[in-house]
């Protein structure tokens, strides 16, 4: 907690039976429905204010924020975050940065480019999404090896929702329903999901069974590796349910993309910036891309991403790809104060330390609901699956949405992942004392949705 509203909030906030949207809000949720196009709604809080974890809405309600550590990895509204996107906006606010030049954006791609280690020099590609940086690593791949026309891709992943992005995601079915033809010759195999094996298979007498068929059998019978220009990994996969897979299949595949000179694509937009104990997800697996995707949590809630790629990938030409906002003023002010207050604060350390008392908590909770199949993740990036029966491991996508509600009406806000996992992602600042008000809160949810 570090100012006055962040106070307040904490102070007012108390395990509550909330009736969602209040008066003021339903008014908002009736006009948003009535002029936006569908998206992915998934509560009808209207938010007036936040700061740090609390988050206020319109008619006064407020609420433990347990899901915009995702993107807001410094907390809501950190003060050197804002001030830094006040003085900056003074100065300036775009200046073509594809086509111009400036000491910040050459400053943030620097400290990018130092992010990801590289024996052979990293280029900085500044966008404003994680669908844009993985757009620009697809293009990169393609275009230094125009010969290559496939992609490998995972079950489970999820890469964006742009045409070429959505061509690697394979989440949800609808995600993709409608949306053929994609780009061509993109293969999708199964992922390192150990809790529900997809070859029916139990880690690790398997072998790590789902990255050496890739080489055993799909190249032999399906995908000629000398046509693959990339292979796209998640090094835990976040839309898909949090999976987070052993080590040796990040590093048998990534392994495997060097001997076939296949470019690996890391994609970081929801597993980097800290939120997993390391400031990159893949730092856990010993590993490291040709390609490193980020965005998301990079500008605190300002949108901004980036691919960091090694330099041989270059376009080296000009025209062959660039953006409008890329570089702009407040995302490069955004990036590098978030990246300043993660260092000065330590807060992929304090992301370790919180991370393992609360999957702690978790664990106690699993022990007194036989509901919670598997609770999982890495830091503060963790999940709990509800299941129909812990021995046939079935997916309880209802159980999981009544406590998805409860959750919210009690004031801890979550986000569903999976077909039947809650995920959370406080902001890196989170404490201990909101941590137990969260397992507090989702101990309750669940009690109750058992009852429902």
């Amino acid at each position: 907690m570090w100012n006055a509203l962040d106070t307040v909030l904490h102070e007012k906030a108390e395990i509550k039976n909330l009736k969602l949207p209040g008066p003021t809000g339903a008014g908002v949720v009736a006009r948003e429905t009535a002029m936006m196009t569908t998206g992915t709604k998934t509560a009808p809080i209207v938010v007036k204010q936040a700061s740090g974890l609390m988050l206020e809405d319109v008619d006064g309600n407020v609420f433990l924020d347990f899901t915009s550590g995702m993107v807001a990895a410094t907390g809501h509204c950190h003060p050197k975050v804002v001030e830094a996107i006040t003085e900056q906006a003074n100065r300036w606010l775009f200046i073509n940065s594809p086509d111009f030049y400036s000491p910040l954006q050459a400053e943030v791609a620097e400290k990018l480019a130092a992010l990801v280690p590289s024996l052979t020099g990293k280029k900085v590609f500044l966008c404003s999404s994680g669908t844009e940086a993985n757009e620009a690593a697809l293009k990169a791949a393609h275009w230094t090896a125009p010969t290559r026309k496939r992609v490998i891709a995972f079950l489970g992943a999820f890469h964006g929702r742009t045409m070429g992005a959505n061509s690697m995601t394979a989440s949800k079915a609808v995600q993709r329903a409608r949306f053929t033809p994609n780009i061509p010759d993109v293969h999708h195999v199964p992922y390192a999901s150990c809790y529900r094996c997809p070859y029916k298979m139990t880690y690790p007498a398997c072998d790590v069974w789902c990255a050496r068929i890739i080489e055993e059998v799909y190249f032999k019978q399906l995908i000629p590796p000398d046509e693959v220009a990339a292979m796209f990994v998640e090094p835990i996969q976040g839309e898909g349910g949090y999976i987070v897979p052993p080590s040796e299949f990040i590093r048998i595949i990534r392994d495997m993309c060097a001997r076939h000179g296949i470019a690996y694509v890391d994609d970081e937009v929801q597993s980097g910036i800290g939120k997993t104990g390391k400031m990159l997800a893949i730092e856990h697996h010993g590993a490291a891309g040709n390609f490193t995707s980020l965005a998301k949590a990079l500008g605190s809630g300002v949108a901004v991403g980036a691919q960091i790629m090694d330099a041989g990938y270059d376009f080296g030409a000009q025209g062959a790809h660039s953006n409008t906002y890329g570089g702009n003023g407040i995302s490069l002010a955004a990036a590098k104060a978030t990246l300043e207050v993660i260092e000065s604060e330590r807060l992929v350390e304090r992301a370790a330390e919180m991370g393992a008392y609360f999957i702690g908590k978790l664990h106690e909770l699993q022990s007194v609901h036989d509901g919670i199949g598997d609770v999982r993740g890495k830091g503060l990036m963790l999940a709990v699956d509800f299941v129909t029966n812990r021995v046939t491991r079935e997916h309880d996508t209802e159980m999981r949405d009544r406590v998805t509600t409860a959750c919210y009406r009690h004031g801890l806000m979550v986000l569903p992942c999976g077909f039947s996992a809650i995920r959370f992602t406080p902001a890196l600042v989170v404490d201990r004392e909101q941590i137990d008000r969260a397992i507090d809160i989702l101990d309750r949810s669940i009690r109750e949705a058992k009852g429902a």
